[in-house]
């Protein structure tokens, strides 16, 4: 600040980075965004390679089509070949056997998952684990 007291005004006028070009909005028309849904809502479409095909940002594509079906205006189809949840039912086997480098590590179905999760971690962190000697459990989990 000068000795009177006074002030300096200073004037910001924006104006676009150089970094980043100047281009004009591109401006979608109802059809062509609804044939650009239509096409996401196939089973077996991948919206991302659709968007990028059209030369438009996925982020974009996918929220046009969060809105459609939020509004009701479309309903997406359902894969019939898509797999779903598959039970899984216990091995034939009574005995599961884990390799974990040089250490080999069998367990009874009659282990618990928390019991065989602590069991492998400390065999992988031991300390006397030499390479090319795979141990044999001593069977008592």
């Amino acid at each position: 600040m000068s000795d009177d007291r006074s002030f300096h005004i200073l004037e910001a006028v924006p104006n676009r980075l150089e970094a980043s070009p100047q281009r004009a909005r591109r401006r979608w028309s109802a059809q062509a965004k609804a044939r650009l849904i239509e096409a996401t809502l196939k089973p077996g479409a991948n919206v991302s390679a659709i968007a990028r095909e059209a030369g438009m940002a996925t982020s974009q594509l996918f929220g046009w089509r969060r809105k459609a079906i939020k509004s009701g205006a479309v309903t997406p189809q359902r894969d019939a070949g898509r797999l779903g949840f598959v039970e899984v039912s216990q091995a034939a086997s009574s005995t599961v056997e884990i390799c974990l480098g040089d250490v080999v590590i069998r367990a009874g179905a009659d282990v618990g998952q928390d019991d065989l999760a602590r069991i492998a971690r400390s065999a992988r962190h031991d300390p006397g684990q030499r390479a090319g000697v795979c141990r044999q459990p001593s069977g008592r989990f």
